[in-house]
């Protein structure tokens, strides 16, 4: 693939432009001229026969980073009829080829297009109207400026920052650019969790007095590098773009394989890595709107986090023991929220069967209670369908850029507190710690030249 640096041109900076060169028009004018000459088959699927939609009413789609995570939404995404995927990209070979090879056989063609770069899609796609955005956590933020100033849409992997200015800017584009943003904290969407938050919101526990979000803490991230070893070849993997933004280091497959990064301060958050889903949970079910600051108080290093609102609700940092996955007093799953009220307590978390309740009294209205969330927010219990409605209507996304930024401060704020070892405040509404400018020095992070925002 032919270098973005090429003849000085940053395709990071926005303002750039692609070029329409006489050997590109007469090119394409050519191919313009030979697809006349040819017969054309068009499928009863295109024509929107059956149960299929037109072209016309489809969402084109490109998906940047289509690893695990990314080639898991790729398959949810396929199976909605309105989603019309023309392009994937990342900087691993066998992900970018893998990933066309699951659109084309979807499909029944060969005419998905594979990028190295997500740069060089953004800049020549633009027929896509909305990607997915599943790299790495030091791309998130990033992809996400890059693609809504490119006038894409943006569904993005959380945690969707590694800081706290990286959010804030994700949150000014959006706007500025009148983007639809939703970050994958699905469980917003699905029904077991939609229902504790709703028990909560609504009042059905009465004033909610404590709310834990489970958070699969690591007790710290490493600072260390791995020792150099020699790069695979830049079209099987490009070292320089994997890292993105964060600080150079030499290339080492532990970075690469089975998600060693994920234990790596340079390319990972602690907190957020679990509570970007669990606290944006607790917060939906919270009335967040008298609430001006949040006090962390620093318990040691294997020690659950209490917050304090300003409202005086507690808001607990379940520090997990074991596998996320082993039973606590809160709730028996992975990635659980649980509300508590004079009234009693509601929880759900993965795997359930049916939420949790103090009483079975108040499982009873559980249909209502789904019934009443939908026709109040007229929204889906699917977090995808809910991101393609919001293409359409541009109204907010469920998950939308504020509520991203809120709860991924919060979870950036407890790395902040254990990082220094130390209580802190921080004030909600102007996302910066009070009276403490070592603390507010850690809210961003330098961004290594050319990924900058």
């Amino acid at each position: 693939m032919r270098s973005l640096k090429s003849k000085g041109k940053n395709l990071m900076n926005h303002d750039n432009r692609m070029t329409l060169t006489r050997r590109r028009f007469l090119a394409r004018g050519a191919m313009a001229a030979s697809a006349v000459a040819l017969p054309c088959y068009i499928p009863a699927s295109a024509l929107g026969r059956g149960k299929t939609v037109a072209p016309s009413d489809r969402i084109v789609m490109g998906g940047i980073g289509m690893g695990g995570r990314g080639s898991y939404d790729l398959g949810y995404m396929l199976t909605e009829p309105d989603v019309q995927w023309v392009a994937v990209c990342d900087v691993h070979k066998g992900r970018r080829d893998a990933a066309k090879n699951v659109v084309d056989k979807k499909y029944g063609n060969k005419d998905c297009a594979a990028y190295s770069d997500l740069r060089q899609l953004l800049a020549e796609r633009t027929d896509v109207e909305a990607v997915l955005i599943a790299t790495g956590d030091r791309w998130h933020a990033l992809a996400s400026v890059l693609a809504m100033r490119a006038g894409k849409d943006v569904y993005c992997e959380k945690p969707a920052c590694l800081t706290m200015s990286q959010g804030q800017a994700v949150v000014e584009t959006a706007r500025r650019y009148g983007r639809i943003y939703q970050t994958g904290a699905q469980r917003l969407s699905e029904p077991h969790h939609v229902f504790a938050i709703e028990m909560a919101r609504a009042g059905r526990l009465g004033p909610i007095h404590t709310a834990y979000a489970d958070c699969r803490w690591r007790d710290g991230l490493r600072h260390d590098w791995l020792p150099a070893q020699p790069q695979p070849p830049q079209d099987e993997l490009d070292w320089d773009l994997w890292l993105g933004p964060s600080p150079w280091r030499p290339y080492n497959a532990g970075y690469v394989n089975g998600g060693g990064w994920y234990h790596y301060y340079d390319l990972a958050t602690d907190v957020a890595m679990w509570g970007a889903h669990t606290v944006a949970q607790c917060l939906a079910g919270l009335d967040m709107a008298n609430v001006s600051a949040i006090e962390f108080e620093y318990a040691g290093p294997d020690a659950t986090m209490v917050t304090r609102l300003s409202s005086g609700v507690r808001l607990v940092l379940f520090r997990v023991a074991g596998s996320v996955w082993d039973p606590c007093q809160y709730w028996h799953g992975a990635c659980g929220e649980r509300f508590e009220g004079p009234q009693g307590w509601a929880a759900a978390a993965d795997g359930y069967s049916a939420p949790e309740v103090s009483a079975p009294a108040l499982m009873r209205e559980y249909e209502k209670v789904l019934a009443d969330y939908s026709a109040r927010t007229q929204r889906p219990l699917n977090h995808v369908r809910d991101f393609l409605d919001c293409i359409r209507s541009r109204r907010p996304a469920v998950a939308n850029p504020e509520v991203m930024c809120r709860s991924m401060n919060i979870c950036l704020a407890a790395d902040i507190c254990e990082q220094l070892q130390r209580n802190l405040k921080f004030d909600l509404g102007r996302a910066e710690f009070v009276g403490d400018p070592e603390a507010n020095r850690l809210r961003s992070r330098a961004m290594r030249v050319p990924y900058t925002i």
